[in-house]
């Protein structure tokens, strides 16, 4: 099980899962209400994907010898000191742009990053249970990371959705961006492997995400232009919400 080339191809498999979505993202023609659906859909799944990255981070952060309750202070900081400072530095850097809120395709560029970070410690336990040649583990681990990322495209394009940006090219790029991250994961995961740096990509996509999915959030909740509009929009994102939530955790589950 420790055949690199094999390694390789299983991982590129995992990470390109997520161009899957894009016959669904590119339809010609989005009426207004699939529109707010489909984002409220990426919504439930970046809520979801903070949860679950942030238990992965879990696992080696509460690792206290002393209880299992009490955080290991080396990794509580780094996890700490990398989220929030992701979290300032998207905050700073859009301050400085001298821009009120952010654009369609920089959204979108911020959600593929945060993805891909999320993705890039994916790939590091893949490679590093490679290396390991755990058949079982592997198994789980190359379907569950196959099925997930399928769905990671729709946060990516949500931001797109109904725009002149949502054009082959840039989706194409964006997913790139997303997937990517994966197959070097593997790569790297393969010949080296540390806990620290797992915590530290772990906390930049919970930085990256928590940014990101608070602007989705105020825009899918606007009031729309009638009250009738406004109601259907609502009760549309709550359902997208729970149904993306619901998504992520039954392809996380299989």
């Amino acid at each position: 099980m420790t055949n690199f080339p094999e390694l390789v191809v299983l991982a590129t498999v995992m990470g390109l899962s997520i161009y899957l979505s894009l016959p669904i993202v590119l339809a010609k023609s989005v009426a207004s209400r699939t529109i707010v659906l489909l984002t409220a859909v990426a919504i439930g799944i970046l809520i979801f994907l903070l949860g679950d990255v942030f238990s992965d981070a879990a696992t080696i952060i509460y690792t206290n010898p002393a209880s299992p309750y009490l955080a290991s202070w080396t990794y509580a900081v780094a996890f700490l000191v990398a989220c929030v400072g992701c979290f300032l530095v998207l905050l700073f850097s859009e301050h400085r742009s001298g821009k009120s809120r952010l654009q369609p395709r920089g959204l979108a560029l911020l959600v593929a990053l945060a993805i891909g970070f999320q993705n890039l410690t994916e790939g590091l336990v893949f490679g590093a249970f490679w290396a390991l040649g755990a058949i079982g583990l592997l198994t789980v681990i190359f379907v569950g990371f196959f099925l997930q990322n399928v769905t990671e495209g729709f946060p990516i394009a949500a931001p797109l959705i109904g725009k002149n940006e949502r054009s082959l090219s840039v989706l194409a790029l964006l997913f790139l961006i997303g997937g990517f991250p994966t197959i070097l994961g593997g790569v790297v995961g393969y010949f080296y492997n540390d806990s620290l740096l797992d915590v530290i990509f772990d906390a930049l996509a919970i930085g990256a995400i928590l940014y990101v999915i608070l602007p989705m959030l105020r825009s899918a909740f606007r009031p729309a232009d009638t009250p009738e509009a406004s109601y259907v929009k609502q009760r549309l994102t709550y359902l997208g919400v729970v149904v993306g939530f619901a998504l992520g955790f039954v392809v996380n589950a299989i």
